[in-house]
């Protein structure tokens, strides 16, 4: 197996808005005219130390405020796709919140005319295959939700389904009961993040009650083995994002995530980067660190890359294509 070389993969669990590098966010905030409180990069760079979940969204808020035009956003979700083609991504399934912009007074069309530009063409331009995920922010409750798919929805082609995210204490999965039951009439593929702050009961009420695909994060539904046969069984994504649960402190350290033993349980788990430059790395540095850190060999890296493409929407020919490269590429020598 390559050592330095992530193998081909699909990113299921990447916040777009999180992708926003800090000589980004000094280049726009001065294009824009938008006054931020540090303007030099490395200084930026440095305020990234997290002591839980809300310490983050307020930097991670501050910093959004200088996405202001249909060309910021075309080239925030370009400047994604460039590193993501690095990084051996062949299929990206991207999270945006636009209910952050529009708070901010960016109109709607603005947001989606640049990420669908730069998404659209992603296949073309950068050799990945890219869809949008709107996410409700579950700390403005479940009313903006409701006024927000309502927005969405003159753009419907534009995404191929809905997600929740931001602060997840206090606002459980059973409040979006209803926006998620619209969702789904209207044919949206439905995750959500859980178990990450929360503990294994919100996984299973975001099933039962919100009835989604693919469960965002999701390591804490191994305290409930009752939940872990269940996920197994039904063979449940979690999209796992070890780097983030990391610098959050969900987990106070690498060593003691639970991805071996969420692997040695027979879940479908996979590797993605959630907010890169928050959170220490994109998606090959997530692969890179738990190679290392477990000692993960070529069946665990391989069943990892797989995983990934049986978690993605796509279609049973891309998926089997892909799933074909990943297999190639285990069985290739290691460069020299």
């Amino acid at each position: 197996m390559p050592t330095h070389v992530s193998p081909p993969t699909a990113e299921l669990h990447l916040h777009i808005e999180g992708t926003l590098e800090p000589n980004a966010v000094v280049a726009m905030a001065r294009r824009n005219g938008v006054a931020i409180p540090v303007t030099d990069p490395d200084e930026l760079r440095a305020r990234y130390a997290f002591a839980d979940l809300q310490s983050f969204l307020d930097l991670h808020y501050a910093n959004l405020t200088v996405l202001r035009t249909e060309e910021d956003f075309f080239e925030l979700a370009g400047a994604y796709l460039d590193r993501a083609r690095n990084c051996n991504v062949r299929r990206a399934e991207i999270f945006f919140d636009p209910q952050t912009h529009v708070e901010n007074g960016v109109p709607i069309k603005a947001v989606m005319s640049g990420l669908t530009a730069a998404v659209g063409a992603s296949e073309r331009t950068h050799g990945i295959s890219a869809d949008l995920i709107m996410c409700f922010l579950r700390d403005r409750g479940a009313a903006a939700a409701e006024e927000m798919l309502s927005a969405i929805l003159p753009f419907r082609e534009d995404i191929i389904g809905i997600g929740l995210d931001s602060t997840e204490i206090g606002y459980p999965p059973e409040l979006f009961r209803d926006v998620y039951a619209r969702a789904a009439a209207e044919g949206l593929h439905l995750v959500a993040h859980a178990g990450e702050e929360g503990g294994p009961e919100t996984v299973a009420t975001a099933l039962d009650v919100l009835h989604v695909e693919r469960v965002d994060h999701g390591i804490r539904a191994m305290e409930d083995p009752a939940l872990v046969a269940r996920l197994r069984d039904e063979r449940v994504p979690l999209t796992v994002c070890p780097l983030s649960n990391v610098c959050l402190r969900v987990v106070d350290t690498l060593a003691e995530h639970p991805l071996p033993a969420m692997l040695a349980e027979g879940l479908v788990v996979t590797i993605n980067s959630d907010d890169p430059p928050y959170f220490g790395g994109y998606v090959d540095a997530n692969y890179a660190a738990v190679r290392d850190q477990f000692d993960f060999g070529p069946a665990e890296m391989r069943t990892l890359a797989l995983n990934s493409f049986d978690a993605a929407f796509i279609d049973a020919g891309r998926r089997e294509a892909w799933k074909d490269e990943v297999r190639a590429f285990f069985s290739a020598p290691a460069p020299v």
